[in-house]
């Protein structure tokens, strides 16, 4: 794809990983004219790959990183980012006493302000441990959307809607108001994506359900649920519909390329091959699922049968991080064990579902999830110099088994640097840890 825009920064480093098929492009040891492997950036799009391009732009802003890996930002397929605000609040819990002991009721008290400012401390935390775009469902996302905007973050988020009444919007016709409004005002944003959101079939209606749908096909938008999370969610709701969700929600006509379905742990091999058949993508959140104790999504199975997969970290609630490179460390793990098979869920297939399978769950593998020229300039750096990568034999497994989150040294989203040095350059992290501070002392006195 041609580039016609002025190129303004490059990014030069050793190795390159563009997830692009082509594996990894490494600096030339001891070729001066391949001495390091650059990105040029023109505005928010990638221009071109190649050698020393600094060279060749030498008016453009060079970020260079000897040492430095450069790769697309991961995307966090499924979170609550506010949900930073709970981190520690409530843990050994299974997932119902969680929800309905602990968080429904102090989120009862929420307000607009703790969301937005718990909203900006995940992603304090998502910029640092290397996510450049996440997927958010939670409450005042009007507020969340404020944080993201603020920080130059891409997102896709919406207000999760439910058959009680909500903190942020009070009865349910005016959670579909709120939504309407957050679909009009942010209609031509670049970087804010406004999704629908019913919260799982457990709190939502058979109408409320249909009714949302309706709203996503309106909308052009992704509707993102919660599925089949736990046994006893899928219990439930055979006892109350006869079905499982995954064909309740079937049986409802609800269920299409629309849907995006965090979890997914209780599946049968019947039900993955009708999100075949109906283009469901899911969001893997292992971390979440160990921790509350719901079980290990058959993903090895979905990949196998053609279902897009993405990997997501779930809230700070129930996680307790947002650092999906510790969530790709746990992927590629749980699966080996769980298949009994040291090459099930490999590094490559691991990367994969972090950046390419996020981006082609949101709909987006046109523009983000790869290096490559024409795509929207999402990138990564990691500091390779360190004990815990040297010597690297393969790029790729290091991502995976390795690397940390407090590896990324620079950060950018859609040309924009929001991090350099692993500084923070959109937001004032100090002033962030002091309000969380503040408000860590006001949710303590909400139990």
């Amino acid at each position: 794809m041609e580039v016609n825009k002025e190129i303004n920064r490059v990014l030069s480093g050793k190795y390159l990983v563009p997830m692009d098929g082509q594996g990894v492009l490494e600096a030339g040891s001891g070729d001066e004219e391949n001495s390091v492997i650059s990105v040029a950036i023109a505005g928010d799009t990638i221009a071109e790959i190649g050698y020393d391009l600094s060279r060749k732009y030498p008016d453009a802003e060079h970020i260079a990183t000897p040492h430095g890996l450069i790769m697309p930002g991961l995307i966090n397929s499924h979170t609550h980012a506010a949900m930073s605000c709970f981190r520690g609040l409530a843990d050994d819990l299974p997932l119902m006493e969680w929800l309905q002991q602990h968080i429904f009721p102090v989120e009862a008290q929420l307000t607009g302000e703790i969301v937005y400012h718990a909203t900006l401390l995940s992603i304090c935390e998502m910029i640092r441990s290397g996510t450049t775009s996440f997927n958010d469902m939670y409450l005042f996302a009007g507020d969340v959307a404020r944080a993201a905007a603020e920080s130059g973050m891409r997102a896709w988020l919406g207000e999760v809607l439910y058959d009680f009444p909500s903190p942020n919007y009070g009865e349910l016709e005016n959670g579909f108001a709120y939504s309407e409004k957050l679909f009009d005002r942010y209609a031509d944003n670049e970087l804010l994506t406004i999704t629908v959101n019913p919260h799982s079939v457990y709190t939502c209606s058979p109408e409320l359900l249909q009714r949302l749908a309706a709203m996503a096909e309106e909308r052009n938008a992704l509707y993102h649920i919660h599925l089949s999370e736990t046994r006893d969610e899928v219990a439930a709701c055979l006892d109350r519909y006869g079905l499982t969700p995954v064909n309740h929600l079937e049986k409802l006509g609800v269920l299409n390329e629309r849907v995006v379905a965090a979890h997914g742990v209780v599946l049968t091999n019947e039900e993955i091959d009708l999100l075949v058949r109906r283009r469901v993508k899911i969001a893997h959140c292992p971390e979440s699922n160990m921790k509350l104790a719901s079980g290990t999504a058959p993903v090895v199975r979905m990949l196998d049968k053609g279902v897009t997969v993405g990997i997501g970290t779930d809230g700070s609630g129930s996680n307790n991080d947002v650092d999906m490179f510790g969530e790709m460390n746990t992927t590629a793990k749980i699966h080996k064990i769980e298949e009994m098979d040291p090459t099930a869920m490999d590094a490559v297939a691991t990367l994969r579902a972090a950046t390419m399978g996020s981006a082609a769950l949101l709909t987006a593998e046109e523009r983000i999830g790869s290096i490559e020229p024409g795509k929207k300039a999402d990138i990564i750096v990691l500091d390779m110099d360190q004990p815990h990568l040297t010597p690297v034999y393969n790029p790729i497994s290091h991502l995976i088994y390795s690397v940390r989150g407090s590896d990324i040294l620079h950060s950018l989203i859609n040309g924009q640097v929001v991090m350099q040095d692993r500084i923070l350059t959109t937001l004032d992290e100090s002033a962030i840890l002091a309000e969380m501070k503040t408000i860590g002392t006001a949710v303590r006195r909400m139990r």
